[in-house]
């Protein structure tokens, strides 16, 4: 059931429903006179394109306030379904501070550990949304930790977040080849990250690990950086001020802090998804062929005219249900359910192999 959530200050909520409002309205006349922005979009991707866009340029004006930016971020969103066969449950005070999303029905023996986007600043509303809908569509539990955000608390806090959580699964007798990394954005991020730092650790890899739009330069790189912002809702500069924001101030260098700066031999697979039309698209395609240079095992789909994270529409868009089938593929493979998903029309890196090979 779709429904939309209004909440928060009065001032808020108000600025939210009249930007909501304004480009409902904008966007309904565009597509009635046949100017849509793509002609692949349908109007209610390119509404969310642009509303999102709105909410996060506002949000981010009021970085004085990180509380305020916050709040008004989650003010105003919708939920295109509830997924009410996924119970959260907050973690138990012997666990990290974080959310069990816990399906009714299980499609795997796997439990997946997923790190939500929001830049490193944000952990919205819409990101535990998305955590249920992954438990939904993977029917598998999903633990969603509340890692610590910047700019109060800059690298190497989520590194070691993630790398604590990692743990914590593995103390609860979660064998490391039924556990799958995951994260989107930002998440994506400290998931590559959080998997390159495993050995150094002295941990083991996981089963498997999943990029959903994953952020992997904290530099510049790419003409897509600043070329698709007129396509995405997220936009070229919150890059480089949330890269800003995970440094804090220190001497590090942007090698030290991406994925793409890093060392993925002897890793285990890595399967990455992005949109055709997204800002992060040229460094995920970047990253995909540095690991398949180092020899690792990655795949990389890439949906043609799709934005960041487009997976959020669920069975509301076609491309979104596609993506979330291709993940649940993913893990069965990978646990030697099934035989190699094949090469999908939007794969452009692949070194997976079966088995045998």
């Amino acid at each position: 059931m779709s429904r939309t959530i209004v909440q928060g200050r009065l001032s808020h909520r108000l600025r939210s429903l009249y930007t909501s409002a304004r480009i409902g309205t904008q966007v309904s006349l565009r597509h009635l006179l046949g100017r849509r922005t793509l002609p692949a979009w349908p109007l209610l991707f390119e509404y969310g394109t642009l509303f999102w866009r709105a909410q996060f340029n506002h949000a981010l004006s009021l970085q004085h306030d990180m509380d305020a930016c916050r709040a008004y971020f989650d003010s105003l969103y919708s939920v295109f379904d509830d997924y009410a066969d996924v119970t959260v449950r907050p973690s138990a005070a012997d666990e990290p501070r974080g959310h069990w999303y816990l399906p009714h029905t299980l499609h795997s023996d796997v439990t997946v550990l997923h790190f939500h986007g929001g830049g490193y600043a944000f952990h919205a509303a819409v990101s535990r949304h998305f955590a249920r809908m992954l438990a939904h569509y993977l029917g598998a539990p999903v633990f969603a930790p509340d890692y610590r955000l910047t700019p109060e608390h800059a690298h190497p806090a989520q590194l070691d977040d993630g790398l604590a959580a990692y743990r914590h699964l593995l103390a609860r007798g979660i064998p490391p080849q039924r556990i799958v990394l995951c994260g989107d954005s930002a998440g994506g991020h400290l998931a590559l990250m959080t998997l390159a730092q495993l050995a150094a650790a002295g941990l083991p890899q996981p089963l498997l690990t999943m990029g959903i739009s994953p952020w992997t330069d904290i530099g510049r790189r790419g003409a897509s950086q600043f070329g698709n912002d007129a396509y995405d809702m997220v936009q070229g500069y919150m890059t480089l001020l949330f890269a800003a924001w995970l440094k804090g101030g220190q001497a590090l260098d942007d090698a030290a802090l991406s994925p793409m700066g890093q060392d993925y031999r002897g890793c285990s697979p890595i399967y990455l998804q992005a949109g055709g039309r997204e800002i992060l698209l040229d460094m995920i395609r970047d990253f995909a062929h540095s690991v398949a240079a180092q020899g690792g095992t990655v795949r990389l789909d890439v949906w043609p005219d799709m934005n960041h994270e487009f997976h959020s529409y669920g069975q509301h868009l076609p491309a979104s249900r596609d993506a979330l089938q291709r993940l649940r593929e993913a893990i069965a493979w990978a646990r030697g359910e099934t035989s190699l998903p094949p090469a999908h029309a939007c794969t452009e890196c692949d070194t997976w192999r079966s088995p045998a090979q």
